[in-house]
């Protein structure tokens, strides 16, 4: 039996290993988001503020920040993704513009300054509080600067027409523009936004449960919705019962026969 359960042992740390690997030499998704954890931004990243001016992305990274990267136009997903970081704005007890704060950055070289300004009226009124407006800007960029930050941040989009397919993330830097954690889909918790704050604030990174929501669900381009991965998440139940179920069968003591 002991030589059952080494060979077992075995079996499962040489599977572990050749999946990590594979992991390293996997493709990256034509759409989605590629976790850069612990990678720092390009320093010359510059991006539009809602007055037309240029500004240069690192040097507004003076308290733990939230990107999200989006595009005015949208008629999917962006929309919940913004409605989602106005509720949980209201919802946290957090101080934005003090403690952290928000960028929302237009991916779309074609979008201009008229499009980021009314989006920010618009989200922000959805804010009943009293908060800093400053603490959530809004931005637009040249295509050259797009490319920079959506590759810095592993934000892959793929164009369809006069719109894009793409998946939405609240991406959290430091004040030194380390990447910190990535809080992936639609909707977020108020803790959830805290322990993002607090971690990047400390320079730390991690993923968050948010990550294991999106191994879970899938982005589906054609609905541009999340949807359950059924396959997926089977196929992890069915290998955990099959190993369960081994391993009571190799464990099980054997009763002894009487005479």
């Amino acid at each position: 039996m002991r030589n059952l359960i080494l060979t077992l042992l075995i079996f499962l740390i040489a599977f572990s290993i050749s999946a990590q690997r594979g992991q390293g030499y996997a493709p990256e998704p034509e759409i989605g988001i590629v976790e850069r954890l612990d990678e720092y931004l390009p320093e010359d990243i510059y991006i539009i503020n809602t007055d037309g001016q240029r500004e240069r992305l690192y040097d507004l990274l003076d308290k733990p920040t939230a990107i999200a990267i989006v595009y005015y136009r949208c008629p999917g997903i962006c929309s919940p993704f913004m409605t989602s970081i106005s509720d949980v704005v209201q919802n946290s007890r957090m101080e934005i513009g003090e403690e952290y704060q928000i960028l929302s950055i237009s991916f779309d070289p074609t979008e201009g300054t008229n499009l980021s300004k009314a989006n920010q009226n618009s989200y922000h009124m959805l804010i009943s509080k009293d908060f800093d407006p400053d603490g959530w800007r809004f931005f637009t960029t040249d295509s050259l600067n797009s490319r920079k930050l959506t590759d810095a941040v592993g934000f892959k989009y793929k164009r369809q027409g006069l719109d894009f397919l793409h998946t939405s993330a609240l991406i959290f830097v430091s004040d030194e523009g380390k990447i910190t954690r990535y809080l992936h889909g639609t909707y977020f918790l108020p803790m959830d936004l805290k322990l993002a704050v607090v971690e990047t604030a400390e320079g730390k990174s991690g993923p968050s449960m948010s990550r294991l929501l999106s191994f879970c669900y899938s982005y589906d381009p054609a609905g541009q919705a999340y949807v359950f991965n059924v396959t997926r998440v089977a196929g992890i139940v069915i290998l955990f019962f099959a190993v369960a179920i081994f391993l009571v069968l190799v464990l099980k003591p054997k009763r002894k026969t009487t005479n």
